[in-house]
């Protein structure tokens, strides 16, 4: 029996490891072992009820005002105890959060051996994302099992001389989740007010856009619902205080806009699959929304998954106010620019990311998603 500690903090992390830990859980040779940081404590208990998982060790370490410093002391001093209870053989962290980046380090300095699922995402740029970048390449340097999500990940690592034998290509473990969440027969108040119009999904809470930028987004999208009345558009706003502040401040007496309490996994899954289309400066959400063929407006610079702008299901649309205003404008109003898009191939997983990952966890190999040969690009 092999014991696997996973460690996780946020919600986006819940809801690409809770397929997993089902996984593990139906598997006589693997005993799972779910340790949370908390890093964000409410969203992440609505993920893990919505997967129906039970933490068996939860370091609770959220706190008013929290810093990176404080996530990694508290995360690295937490872990290490729990890897003297628990004694796991294996340590798995999802991502590029800084509770994975923590969790991540604490089983380098035990000598433990290290899994990052999502690994090889990349866009070169230290302080784009802010300090997710930073975090998965030190992951990826302490990690002894590479779990990346699409060949062009893959690339990346073996480029930057990770070894081959390291490195698996699953897909990513969110199409998994996707496969139990949505709902033909799914209900919500919000979904029921705006159905006589065009769903618009918007997320936005990156650390790096708060500010000047993020004020630009809102007031783009606020543009666009002021001069279209067949629009009506859903924010389930980040617990960010300084988010907020700015969504209250631009979108004032803007009634054809809902903002909304986080939401659940489920509950967004279903969101994404009624929208028309989705802003956002997410990751997650650029995996899933290509998998319900509907077109994704990145507000952001750069993006580590670049595989989904080179298919057409993602378009780059930087911060900037016009550019992103322009960018929505057409797609409300160009059918075929629409119909494009929302046809793109989803390059992102199968469903079998999971499988694929317990495999080489218990068997030391997996059959691979995508191509087998490198990826060039």
């Amino acid at each position: 029996m092999k014991k696997v500690l996973m460690v996780f903090g946020t919600r986006p992390e819940a809801i690409k490891m809770c397929p997993l830990v089902k996984e593990f859980e139906q598997r006589p040779g693997i005993q799972p072992v779910v340790c949370v940081t908390a890093q964000h404590r409410q969203m992440l208990d609505q993920a893990l009820k919505s997967f129906d998982v039970t933490p068996d060790y939860d370091l609770n370490i959220m706190k008013q005002g929290q810093t990176l410093f404080d996530i990694t002391q508290s995360t690295l001093s937490g872990v290490r105890e729990v890897l003297d209870a628990a004694a796991p053989e294996v340590i798995l962290v999802h991502g590029d959060t800084t509770s994975a980046f923590a969790g991540a380090l604490a089983g380098f300095y035990a000598g433990i051996p290290v899994g990052h699922v999502e690994a090889g995402l990349r866009t070169y740029d230290r302080l784009s994302p802010y300090p997710e970048e930073f975090n998965r390449q030190a992951i990826d340097a302490m990690s002894a099992y590479l779990f990346a999500p699409t060949q062009r990940a893959r690339a990346n690592l073996i480029r930057e001389g990770k070894s081959e034998k390291n490195v698996f290509v699953t897909g990513n473990t969110v199409i998994d989740a996707m496969q139990s969440t949505v709902n033909a027969a799914y209900s919500h108040p919000e979904l029921a007010w705006a159905a006589d119009s065009r769903l618009i999904f918007i997320t936005a809470h990156r650390r790096e856009s708060i500010g000047e930028d993020m004020r630009h987004m809102f007031k783009a999208i606020r543009r666009v619902l002021d001069e279209n009345q067949t629009l009506k558009a859903v924010f389930p706003i980040h617990m960010n205080p300084e988010v907020r502040r700015l969504a209250a401040e631009v979108f004032s007496g803007c009634e054809r806009i809902h903002i909304i309490e986080p939401l659940d996994a489920i509950a967004c899954h279903n969101f994404e699959v009624r929208c028309f289309l989705c802003l956002t400066d997410s990751g997650g959400i650029q995996e899933e929304c290509p998998s319900f063929g509907k077109p994704v407006l990145v507000m952001r610079n750069v993006t580590e998954r670049p595989e989904g702008v080179e298919t057409g299901a993602l378009k780059l649309v930087g911060t900037n106010e016009e550019a992103i205003y322009q960018s929505f404008t057409r797609l409300v109003n160009d059918s075929a620019e629409y119909s494009r898009m929302a046809g793109a191939e989803n390059p992102f997983g199968d469903g079998g990311a999971c499988k694929r990952i317990a495999d080489v966890i218990q068997f030391g190999h997996c059959d691979e998603f995508g191509k087998a040969q490198d990826y060039v690009g």
